[in-house]
């Protein structure tokens, strides 16, 4: 087994599924979001709903195109440098992968063009109805990839044959134990990063001075949106730590960096995990509160990394992964709160707080990255949780090999995220157009075709 060529395989799939959630994790959210717009629209006749859709829809379309693209080069992998994974588990990958574009990717990409392009050419009712199904079927997307990724993470349903696993109960394949949960979990986390998307470009465009009558209604709604999703997204984090805590207590445990299994354990608030010691150097310690929050006892027993030698991931990267995620989602609970509290008692945001949203821009990203990197860091080194290992799978290609293609990856991938950043930054600069302006975007009633008003 070549431990290098494990590794850069490793980090190379990590690089290809760091950069590709970024995007469908923004039009999961987004999706809905215009969704709304649109449905305002069609309610009020306002104009400016008209306007918010109109563009925010142009990055929905940019946004889902990257993911599209760097989902295909991700799903290569499987066979460029996992070929083993699909030999051993394709009889359930597969069919998931499969159900993934038969139900969610015809219906998104069938409708997208409705979406961009059907403002003058179809009834405003058909042009909602486009939307709404687009929005369903990023819902289905994330409900078949999250399911494959839950049964890796615990899986159910299935017997082995030759090593070789096979589907003994779909029901239970698909919905098993840490699926509901997950998927749950992430589509809030979807709605959250939009929110926080359409909020901190709506406030760049206010500080800039070219926000426009829909600035503040898309600004409004992000900050709304927010202030009822991210307490949401931790009431929901503590359920998935408690499936966590029953399914994969190994990784809670790289996650609290607690070595030994004890009652009454405190919570590391910061501190650096040596595992050549077995020890958290410099911590930081909040007393009983670990068994408090994983157990709701303050009395209750944590298992430590003690009971899983040689079975356990990365303590370091879990432990910090989990710090920055929980960090970042108690700092966007704060502005969120805050940027609430000033419009409610003002009914506008001063430079403070647009600040603040500004900086808040892509903090979703950021608490996405983070929790992806604790469930599927702190799933090594399984693949399949406790069946299959990761270095059982890999191909044998030579290390010089995964890592000349790693580079050239992390070199493509920096220069479309730049671009994408400087797209929206470009397009967040464009002056608003007027309300007299704005009518050249159509003046249908909502029920009638564009082209009778």
């Amino acid at each position: 087994m070549d431990h290098e060529a494990l590794l850069l395989s490793r980090l190379q799939f990590a690089a290809n599924i760091s950069f590709h959630i970024l995007f469908p994790t923004i039009t999961v959210g987004l999706s809905w979001i215009l969704l709304f717009f649109r449905t305002r629209f069609t309610l009020t006749g306002d104009q400016t709903w008209e306007y918010a859709y109109q563009f925010w829809v142009k990055i929905f379309a940019l946004t889902f195109a990257l993911g599209v693209v760097s989902g295909i080069t991700m799903s290569f992998q499987f066979g460029t440098n996992w070929p083993g994974f699909m030999e051993r588990a394709g009889n359930i990958a597969g069919p998931l992968l499969g159900y993934e574009v038969l139900t969610a990717f015809f219906m998104e990409a069938s409708f997208l063009g409705v979406m961009l392009f059907g403002k003058d050419r179809v009834s405003n009712g058909l042009h909602l109805f486009a939307c709404a199904v687009v929005a369903v079927g990023t819902c289905f997307s994330a409900f078949w990839i999250l399911s494959l990724n839950s049964w890796m993470h615990t899986p159910a349903g299935y017997r082995i044959e030759d090593g070789v696993f096979y589907v003994a109960n779909w029901w239970d394949v698909i919905f098993n134990p840490s699926f509901p949960v997950r998927f749950v979990h992430m589509i809030n986390a979807s709605l959250l990063t939009a929110a926080f998307l359409i909020a901190g470009i709506s406030a760049w465009r206010v500080r800039g001075r070219v926000d426009g009558p829909a600035t503040w209604l898309v600004l409004k709604t992000g900050v709304v949106m927010a202030a009822v999703l991210a307490p949401l997204q931790i009431f929901l984090g503590d359920l998935h730590g408690l499936n966590t805590l029953e399914h994969q207590p190994a990784k809670i445990a790289a996650m609290e960096a607690v070595w030994e299994t004890e009652r009454a354990a405190p919570f590391t608030l910061l501190g650096w995990p040596d595992e050549s010691t077995g020890e958290t150097r410099f911590a930081v310690r909040i007393p009983y509160a670990a068994s408090l929050i994983l157990t709701h006892d303050a009395n209750g027993e944590v298992r430590g990394l003690n009971e899983f030698e040689g079975r356990h991931p990365p303590v370091a990267i879990v432990f910090w992964s989990f710090r920055v995620m929980v960090g970042m989602g108690v700092l966007m609970c704060l502005v969120a709160f805050w940027c609430a509290w000033e419009l409610w008692r003002q009914g506008t945001l001063g430079k403070l707080p647009l600040t603040a949203l500004s900086w808040m821009t892509f903090s979703g990203w950021i608490a996405v990255l983070a929790g992806w990197y604790v469930t599927e860091v702190g799933r090594q080194p399984w693949i399949i949780q406790g069946l299959l290992r990761a270095d059982e799978v890999v191909a044998s290609h030579p290390g010089g090999t995964v890592l000349g293609t790693l580079v050239a990856w992390l070199v493509l991938y920096v220069f479309l995220l730049v671009s994408y950043i400087g797209t929206l930054r470009y397009l967040s600069r464009k002056p608003a157009r007027s309300l007299a302006l704005l009518h050249e975007y159509g003046t249908a009633k909502p029920d009638a075709p564009a082209g009778a008003a």
